[in-house]
């Protein structure tokens, strides 16, 4: 395929264009060429009048601030129409569509991430005569049950205490407090990144009315396992706002909560801040469970050396990032980002500079121009043009990327899910407050397959927003719900008009 986004008026004409992906093709995002006849438009009169034309469906949106989009015919390259599409705004989240292929690309797709228990001394008469060291090797999805399995390899080595230290270690990565510092302390999805991470390191706050009072308890449940962790403690307090106020000590993570917001009872995800101290705290709840003592874990830099004992070793890096698409799980994508970069480099030193590093790789491998300032899209400083999203996606679609996104239903302007629609949609989603996108691939009834990608922003009133501190500024629910229905229509717009 070979594609060239040289537009010259707002709404592109429907001309061949050359080039878009000539000069950068290498390796596993080489394709060859593949040219045909430029296909003949349909006429504007056989449109169905509940689609719309573009000006009537961008017109009903009423969206404040920026539309751009682009969508290109995926077998001849050929640009099918555009709006704004060379102006660069946040990406959000669809971000991970570039994530993926980068980290695959860099570790490839069997890569595991291995955690680790290892004990410098002998075993004597259940015993450990040494140090037992918890290391963390960057494994996003490291979960309680994880850590109370390898617990249980632990015991079975017959180590039922120790007389050393209780050791975690995070270094495998650097220390990110949060993905982007902007944001409220109290939002889960604004993880602290680290080597060492439990449960997309968060902590489960959860509350129940008894009485006139309430019951907290501050956990770590999975699956099998349910630990209370003493690292983070939560206090009531008797006031309307804030909401939450958060303070972070060298070992304990003190929260308060309003008592006007907890009603009758809930539950909700918090981060922590103390990522290392966490699991090791989650790791001697589960291991003392299990019949074996443990002291309280302590931090240390430096590496650690001893016998292996246990090793959790993550899924593969393909399924990985198939759940990092699915769920838009940000620790995930910085994790990966991360260690990527880290492959590329042999270090990396913070964030902004590992993802410089993937918009090095974005422009060396897929030919496009983008600033990246994460791996995740929650920064909604990073920028990228949608003819340049669509030239990547171009680029990815002969690899694993198209397979990995999930698929989008098509829905009535109720939103509401319309079954068994003929067009068919795999791709990621994108969405901050005034701020929505939604990128990958389109299959029409016929089997015409396109490639897309729609971003919409008003940086203005996300400004004031962020600015208000509020957590969902005024109008911006009504203002992402009607993005992502002018999404829709374009998508059916798209799926009716170019599929045949």
């Amino acid at each position: 395929m070979r594609f060239s986004f040289n537009m010259t008026s707002d709404i592109s004409r429907r001309i061949f264009l050359t080039g878009l992906l000539s000069g950068t093709a290498t390796g596993a995002f080489a394709a060859p060429p593949q040219i045909s006849l430029i296909p003949v438009a349909r006429p504007t009169n056989l449109i169905p009048a509940a689609i719309g034309s573009l000006d009537q469906i961008i017109a009903s949106a009423n969206l404040s601030g920026d539309v751009g989009f682009a969508v290109a015919d995926a077998k001849t390259g050929q640009m099918l129409e555009s709006r704004g599409a060379r102006k660069a705004l946040p990406p959000a989240s669809v971000t991970k569509a570039i994530t993926a292929p980068y980290a695959l690309d860099v570790l490839g797709a069997g890569h595991r991430f291995r955690t680790q228990i290892l004990a410098n001394g002998p075993i004597q008469n259940g015993t450990l005569k040494g140090d037992l060291y918890l290391v963390g090797g960057g494994d996003p999805v490291l979960s309680t049950d994880d850590l109370a399995d390898m617990a249980a390899s632990v015991k079975a080595k017959g180590i039922n205490r120790i007389n050393g230290k209780f050791i975690v270690i995070g270094t495998a990565l650097p220390f990110v407090y949060s993905i982007d510092q902007g944001q409220p302390d109290h939002h889960g999805y604004n993880a602290t990144i680290s080597g060492l991470n439990v449960n997309f390191n968060r902590v489960h706050f959860e509350w129940k009315r008894d009485g006139k009072e309430y019951v907290t308890i501050m956990g770590a449940p999975a699956q099998r396992f349910k630990p209370v962790v003493n690292v983070a403690q939560m206090q009531i307090v008797d006031r309307k706002l804030p909401v939450y106020t958060y303070r972070r000590g060298n070992r304990i993570e003190r929260w308060t909560v309003a008592r006007s917001a907890l009603g009758k009872g809930g539950a909700r995800w918090l981060p922590v801040r103390n990522p290392e101290l966490y699991a090791g705290d989650v790791f001697r709840a589960v291991a003392i469970e299990q019949g074996i003592s443990l002291p309280a874990a302590t931090v240390s830099d430096k590496s650690a050396k001893g016998t292996l004992i246990a090793e959790n070793r993550s899924p593969s890096l393909g399924s990985l990032c198939r759940g990092m698409l699915k769920y838009s799980t940000n620790l995930t994508a910085e994790a990966l980002g991360m260690t990527s970069s880290q492959m590329r480099n042999g270090t990396v030193d913070g964030l902004s500079v590992s993802a410089s590093e993937m918009t090095k790789w974005a422009k060396a491998k897929l030919g496009v121009n983008a600033k990246f300032v994460d791996h995740s899209g929650l920064g909604d400083a990073s920028r990228m043009a949608p003819q340049d999203m669509v030239k990547a996606l171009a680029r990815l679609q002969s690899g694993a990327l198209p397979s990995l996104l999930k698929p989008i239903p098509m829905r009535d302007n109720d939103y509401k899910v319309m079954k068994n629609h003929p067009v068919t949609v795999r791709a990621k989603t994108g969405t901050l407050n005034f701020v929505s996108s939604l990128a990958g691939y389109l299959t029409a009834k016929d089997g015409t397959e396109l490639v897309f990608a729609i971003f919409t922003a008003d940086l203005s009133k996300r400004q004031k927003g962020r600015s208000s501190g509020d957590d969902r500024p005024r109008g911006a629910r009504g203002w992402n719900r009607r993005s992502r229905l002018m999404q829709q229509q374009l998508l059916q717009r798209w799926g009716h008009i170019y599929g045949s």
